[in-house]
């Protein structure tokens, strides 16, 4: 999708700037940074230690609220939430692929995966099957009642991208997703993720690997919290 195809706004920054205190100085994280990522895209995120890569991900998930500045969710200024709220919203429009999976251990994977919708105020009745659904394409449909503990990186992870697609998120964030995992399994989620782009699903995915970043359509890349340019991939990945 070129950027003259591009579709609605999905998540928009709006001098945005996230201060933290560290002793007697203030980090700015994020120094009045702006954008806007829309409907389709496939974003990779890079830059340094400390360039801001984290930070941006937590406040795109409304999991940090800027020091400054304003960050709307398809149109809804997060400013104006208030924690129920703002988890409502969470459970609604966004979904979590982290590093380290994140998964419940008291959970088996269908547990696991419908996991956002328990945060909803009117979770959608279909919730179990389409949990079912969504472990049968990410091939686990036979470990349903498996436990954490008893799945292996990969399916771990395999079981977080369907967590992340249960509600139908409207923006997918993916923190170093492959970043624990071996090469070949490593190739396989980032398949998923393929997959999941040529669906028209919005992804924003923070990698320091550049082989990584080549799958996305369009490097972000951060410098000390600002915006340090985009790199448009001529070639994506196999």
């Amino acid at each position: 999708m070129s950027l003259s195809q591009a579709g609605e706004i999905v998540a928009e920054l709006e001098n945005v700037s996230r201060v933290y205190r560290m002793g007697s100085a203030n980090v700015r994280a994020l120094d009045d940074f702006s954008f806007a990522f829309r409907r389709g895209e496939f974003w990779a995120v890079m830059g340094s230690s400390g360039s801001g890569k984290s930070t941006l991900l937590n406040v795109l998930g409304c999991l940090d609220r800027p020091s400054s500045g304003q960050y709307r969710v398809r149109g809804t200024p997060t400013s104006d939430l208030d924690d129920d709220e703002l988890s409502d919203l969470r459970s609604r429009e966004l979904g979590f692929v982290f590093q380290s999976y994140n998964l419940i251990p008291q959970l088996d994977v269908l547990e696991n995966i419908l996991v956002p919708l328990f945060y909803q105020d009117d979770p959608p009745a279909d919730g179990e099957a389409r949990a079912r659904r969504l472990a049968e394409r990410v091939g686990l449909a036979d470990r349903l009642h498996h436990r954490p503990t008893e799945l292996s990186g990969g399916q771990q992870q395999r079981v977080a991208i369907a967590r992340a697609l249960v509600n139908d998120p409207a923006l997918i964030l993916a923190d170093e997703a492959t970043g624990n995992l071996d090469t070949q399994t490593s190739l396989e989620i980032l398949k998923l993720f393929d997959e999941l782009h040529a669906e028209g699903k919005t992804i924003v995915l923070v990698t320091h690997e550049p082989d990584i970043a080549a799958r996305a359509e369009r490097v972000l890349r951060l410098r000390d919290g600002r915006l340090e340019g985009v790199v448009e991939n001529r070639l994506v990945a196999p």
